[in-house]
């Protein structure tokens, strides 16, 4: 598995080792190497804070791609494309071009399986720029899983940080060791036939397994969106870094100005408006899933990314976190409306100084005639 340089510290990071050490020795203690399938990989990119989809399909079709392949009906709640994979590695291996899965989805963020780095590389820095929204390209977001295919079962899952792909089609015999999944797994191939232009079973079987892909990717989305978010506000803590330490000093008047206590608030309502607001992160069940029918059981694939990263738990840790800035910024606010306070009292004072100026000279100068009268 493998992060981007900004995400080496990531709770999703620590997530995803917990998990290789509590599932991962259990796999090799089952798997021998020689039965193992080749592991291939699928890689998420955060980009941008959004993606304009309808620009995104006008794109990728004036590149010559085919939008939605297999007919899933799930535009455009995701972008769904084939692109070939060529890389030097298939031909050092002595195998032929194949092509890969690439998924983009609104939150700015896609997800390529199997698809070489470099090729993905000019696709998210140059070909989706004109589609993105408030792109940060210099903070891209990368996060890596491996997955292998297994033609023995229809249904999928996760085994430590490898997702294993069921690619068994509904025609071949059953294996020995069926899991239960299989009844739902029929149902998300009958559903599936329903959108596809013909019965052909290769069709059913590849729109299956995309949809099965889309899954994994959206949950895998979330959690690179969430990566973001979380270098965000390491890098937000940081800036604030020296405020307790000055508050522990016990001085009197602290060195932060009116527009830098501003900025910080800002910045931490807009981080926090982007977790909990602005995006589907917190949400339970995307909209991608409500449009599509309940028993192809996509939501399942979903609830396994999240579970294997940890993404609620880190969503809990990064709003205690936000909770945690939001005191800080509670007493910077509450020092610039202190600071607001007393300019206000010295106004006062000096207004009121002004006016008992006046009255003093006013009761002078007729002290001062009432003596020449006199």
């Amino acid at each position: 598995m493998l992060t981007s340089p900004a995400a080496k510290n990531s709770l999703r990071r620590v997530a995803v080792e917990a998990q290789r050490s509590k599932d991962g020795k259990d796999v090799k203690k089952t798997d021998s190497k020689d039965s193992q399938p080749t592991t291939k990989t699928v890689t998420a990119y955060c980009a941008a804070e959004q993606y304009d989809i309808a620009q995104v399909a006008e794109i990728v079709k004036g590149g010559g791609y085919h939008l939605d392949p297999y007919e899933t009906g799930l535009y455009p709640q995701v972008v769904h494309i084939e692109v070939p994979n060529q890389s030097p590695s298939r031909r050092l291996e002595g195998l032929g071009p194949s092509t890969g899965d690439v998924f983009i989805f609104p939150s700015g963020t896609v997800v390529a399986w199997d698809v070489p780095d470099s090729t993905m590389s000019y696709f998210v820095n140059r070909t989706l720029l004109p589609a993105a929204q408030q792109s940060h390209l210099d903070q891209l977001e990368e996060e890596d899983l491996e997955y292998m295919e297994d033609p023995t079962h229809s249904s999928s899952a996760i085994k430590g940080d490898t997702i294993v792909l069921g690619t068994r089609t509904q025609s071949s015999p059953p294996e020995h060791h069926q899991s239960q999944n299989t009844s739902s797994s029929s149902s998300s191939s009958s559903l599936a036939s329903s959108s596809s232009s013909n019965n052909n079973p290769d069709e059913i079987h590849n729109t299956d397994t995309t949809l099965t892909k889309i899954a994994f990717s959206s949950g895998l989305a979330r959690s690179t969106k969430l990566a973001v978010l979380e270098t965000l506000l390491a890098t937000y803590l940081t800036s604030t870094l020296s405020i307790p330490r000055v508050l522990s000093a016990g001085r009197g008047r602290l060195p932060f100005t009116r527009s830098f206590i501003l900025q910080k608030t800002g910045q931490l309502l807009l981080l926090r408006a982007q977790l909990n607001l602005y995006s589907e992160l917190t949400d339970s069940l995307p909209d991608l899933f409500w449009d599509s029918k309940h028993e192809l059981g996509l939501e399942g694939y979903y609830d396994m990314v999240g579970r294997a990263l940890d993404t609620n738990v880190r969503i809990k840790v990064l709003n205690e976190k936000m909770d945690y800035a939001q005191e800080i910024a509670s007493v910077l606010r509450q020092q610039l409306s202190e600071k607001h306070g007393v300019r206000l009292e010295w106004i006062i004072i000096l207004l009121i100084a002004v006016e008992v100026g006046f009255a003093v000279r006013q009761e002078v100068k007729e002290w001062r005639e009432r003596q020449k009268e006199g």
